[in-house]
């Protein structure tokens, strides 16, 4: 039942925050986010990673046709539930020097969102899981275009076409594989897993499947909703995509695609690992050539995307796991990125890498925390990112050696941009909107402490994570090959 009481909490406190949050909407989402986060690592102090599934439930939904409310955790599902509660409370908890108008609905929003992302690490019914995967949508699109920027409405509507778009072939895979399953049916998705489909099935499966996931990390070419959705949104909304929601497709990657159409991901997993690899480059480059420091970001996360997909598709175990540990390093390190480019925003109200400069010379404490997060975004090593990038390449590698040298390029396009960022704005002669530029303040340190703590634990640690997840892999791949 713990994992009903992950789903309830958020969900419970989205209700109070909107019906009674008042003047009080923000503390109350925080409460309600950090008891999130206590349940979570109670859940995590009592998991056993080689025991499988663990505090799950199952409801017999609708019983004559085999469909069920089910959910529990495993090790990757446990891992991502970390992830999201951990950042859950900083975003709110980074909105503290911000006054949003019609807050209880703000956060509420917020709230809403994170059940809806644990309900989407946590289902084990393929239609649930739809519906969890669809739910997270409908707070995002409400966030970006009621807060966001000047652009909102044009770039939503495109970015929730794009997201429908891609989820209608992910249900219509669902109720072909659910008519395939014997007797009653069966929509869990373990019940997916044991279907016997020719190739010719599994093939469409696998593009229909592909084609959803692909849209929602996004990987190239169904990406060009991202850019400007990352920059409109408001930084909430944009921390909640990019260091959580973009997960839901890695994860649908491997909780979906390749242990149910494993003979059509011998046949295609070739053209997607180059379809990632290609966007590797592509948005590195792209994102060299930025002057807005979010768009920067975003086109940065989009490279990195790319490079955990193309692990996901090796189907090797370095593979697997780097993917699994770069999707906590990742969302880490983008929440703190875009964080710290809002502060920057908040005291200059430009993000332009032209008109900033010299903010180093007033900012000793901004100026550490910015490089920390700066570096482990490039995968120094000792830092988070590191340890999921070599197991990425390593794994990549594995699959194809001059697949693994173009994604290797990563680490030196990835430290071009980021530095430039850097140097850009941090570093040269203090401009007019930078000439009084202040420090951090407590809420804001408040914030970038914990994902400095992570980017080091991660980078040092990195064992505490992956034998979190390595029993449920090594299954996974054992089932996967037969």
């Amino acid at each position: 039942m713990f994992t009903f009481l992950l789903l309830l909490i958020p969900a419970l406190t989205g209700v109070l925050t909107l019906s009674i949050g008042g003047r009080h909407a923000r503390q109350l989402a925080l409460m309600g986010a950090l008891a999130e986060l206590i349940v979570a690592v109670v859940v995590w102090s009592q998991f056993d990673p080689v025991a499988g599934l663990q505090f799950g439930f199952k409801y017999n939904w609708i019983q004559s046709a085999g469909v069920t409310l089910g959910a529990g955790l495993d090790g990757i599902s446990m891992l991502l539930v970390l992830l999201t509660t951990f950042l859950s409370p900083l975003i709110v908890l980074s909105t503290f020097g911000h006054d949003y108008r019609n807050a209880p609905a703000f956060y509420s929003l917020i709230l809403f969102m994170e059940a809806a992302l644990v309900g989407v690490f946590t289902a084990t019914d393929a239609f649930l899981f739809y519906f969890f995967f669809e739910a997270a949508l409908i707070p995002v699109y409400f966030l970006s275009a009621l807060w966001g920027g000047e652009n909102r409405l044009k770039v939503t509507f495109k970015f929730f076409i794009y997201t429908i778009f891609g989820s209608l072939f992910m249900l219509v895979a669902f109720v072909y594989l659910y008519l395939q399953t014997p007797g009653t049916h069966s929509s869990e998705i373990t019940a997916f897993y044991n279907l016997q489909l020719d190739a010719s099935s599994q093939g469409w499966v696998f593009w229909a499947l592909f084609i959803a996931f692909a849209i929602k990390m996004p990987v190239f070419p169904f990406h060009t909703w991202q850019p400007d959705t990352y920059t409109e949104s408001p930084t909430p909304a944009t921390m909640l995509l990019a260091g959580i929601m973009l997960k839901m497709g890695v994860y649908g990657l491997i909780r979906l695609l390749l242990p149910i159409v494993p003979l059509a991901l011998e046949e295609w997993g070739a053209v997607a690992i180059v379809l990632s690899v290609i966007g590797i480059v592509y948005g590195s480059i792209i994102a060299i050539k930025q002057r807005d420091m979010k768009r920067l970001i975003a086109y940065s996360s989009f490279a990195h995307v790319g490079l955990m997909a193309a692990g996901v598709f090796s189907t090797t175990l370095n593979g697997l796991q780097g993917a699994l540990i770069q999707m906590l390093a990742h969302g880490i390190n983008v929440v703190g990125m875009f964080f710290i480019v809002e502060i920057i925003f908040s005291r200059t109200r430009t993000r332009n890498l032209d008109q900033l400069g010299g903010i180093t010379q007033t900012t000793p404490r901004l100026s550490v925390y910015f490089m920390i997060l700066l570096l482990g975004s490039v995968a120094l090593p000792l830092t988070n990112a590191f340890v999921g990038e070599f197991l990425l390449l390593a794994g990549v590698f594995e699959y194809n050696g001059w697949l693994g040298a173009v994604a290797g390029l990563t680490i030196i396009l990835g430290a071009v941009y980021m530095l430039r960022l850097f140097q850009k704005s941090m570093f040269g002669t203090r401009s007019v909107v930078t000439e009084q530029f202040a420090d951090l303040s407590i809420s804001e340190r408040a914030v970038l402490v914990p994902l400095v703590i992570m980017v080091f634990w991660i980078g040092l640690y990195p064992a505490t994570f992956l034998q979190l997840t390595e029993p449920t892999v090594s299954q996974l791949l054992r089932f996967i090959n037969g």
